[in-house]
């Protein structure tokens, strides 16, 4: 259907494949040879009854043996014990530095997955499959790997590239609704920090979206997944432009603690992105409703529940993102065009913020 290779320095790093189902993932692990290897999915246990049979039957000559794990679903669960759960069912099953891990689920399953495997013996090869709306066009690309700690959200991970990302589409038909609506933040997020074609794209194709139709969705995937492409290939650490990929985050991230994971991890990028909009002054304000319409359209909600600032900002602070000295803010010069604010005052906001709570 549709593949993007990423390219670290002037190595191919891994291929990215876009398919309907599952079907042709045996051919794609052929430029892994690995029919020689073992490999431990790890799932969830909301995704194993529904595709890891599916996938075992697909990738079962792939390799020489294969095991599983299946681990209790949710953003509660992505911890350092369950870390050990893994570690535990690889030694169990007596993984060498040669074999795989697979991470089958959404962004959960994906970024604990990655990190047990750039810890596990110091490092060995994992494959991204990921379910999730939000995962195809975020988590699973790029290499970011982690669990919570403490409830702050990704405080202890590595860098960790996947060796093939596998997306399939017909793994999106069992999405819950506030799931699919996540990965539109991100979606809209990508469309706002890059390529202006973009944004219009989504306006035009609004209704494709809302009924998942499977052609706007593969074109829509791909096209976030080439602007993530884009940023990961010319900072794969997030030293400098990949931090742009951060809009929405600062605050978003801030209100998913506060809310103690409420909010899916899309939509908290949804209040950040236009509370961080309302502070952009080469933004529009016809942009700005625009947008909002288009977050309404595809069930995002545009004003959360009443918090408290000071918590939000406590836990900003916080955050792993930012400078310990001063707060780092990805703001926009106009569409598509972003920068890192490093003066954002206080004040200036707490009153972005109130915009979007609810009264």
């Amino acid at each position: 259907m549709r593949k993007l290779d990423i390219y670290e320095k002037d190595f191919h790093s891994y291929s990215i494949y876009l398919e309907k189902n599952f079907s042709g993932i045996s051919e794609k692990l052929k430029e892994l040879d690995c029919k020689e290897q073992k490999v431990l999915i790890v799932t969830d246990d909301h995704v194993a009854p529904l595709y890891l049979k599916e996938l075992e039957d697909k990738i079962r000559s792939s390799f020489s043996s294969m095991e599983s794990v299946v681990l209790p679903s949710g953003e509660e669960n992505k911890t350092l014990s369950h870390i050990s759960t893994i570690y535990e069912a690889a030694i169990a099953f007596g993984l060498q530095r040669k074999d795989f891990m697979i991470a089958l689920g959404g962004g959960v399953v994906g970024d604990m997955t990655g990190f047990a495997a750039a810890t596990y013996l110091r490092g060995i090869r994992f494959i991204q499959i990921p379910t999730t709306l939000l995962a195809q066009v975020d988590s699973s690309i790029g290499g970011k790997t982690g669990v919570d700690f403490q409830h702050y959200k990704n405080m202890v991970g590595a860098f960790h590239m996947p060796c093939l990302v596998y997306s399939s589409m017909h793994t999106l038909s069992s999405l819950p609704a506030l799931q699919y609506a996540s990965g539109m933040g991100e979606i809209i997020k990508h469309a706002l920090i890059h390529n202006p074609k973009y944004l219009p794209y989504l306006m035009e194709h609004r209704q494709g979206l809302i009924e998942k139709d499977a052609d706007t969705l593969l074109e829509t995937i791909y096209q976030s997944n080439r602007i993530k492409k884009y940023f990961v290939e010319k900072d794969p650490f997030e030293h400098g432009d990949r931090k742009f990929l951060n809009f929405g985050h600062s605050l978003g991230h801030a209100i998913e603690k506060v809310a103690d994971f409420s909010y899916s991890h899309g939509q908290c990028v949804a209040f950040g992105s236009l509370m961080a909009l309302s502070l952009c002054a080469g933004i529009s304000e016809e942009e700005r409703k625009s947008i909002e319409e288009l977050m309404q359209d595809l069930s995002l909600e545009v004003r959360c529940k009443k918090m408290d600032f000071e918590s939000v900002f406590s836990a900003m602070k916080k955050d792993k993102k930012q400078n310990k000295d001063h707060l780092q803010f990805i703001l926009l010069h106009h569409l598509c065009s972003p920068y890192i604010d490093e003066a954002l005052e206080k004040e200036t906001l707490e009153q972005a913020f109130y915009r979007f709570v609810e009264d």
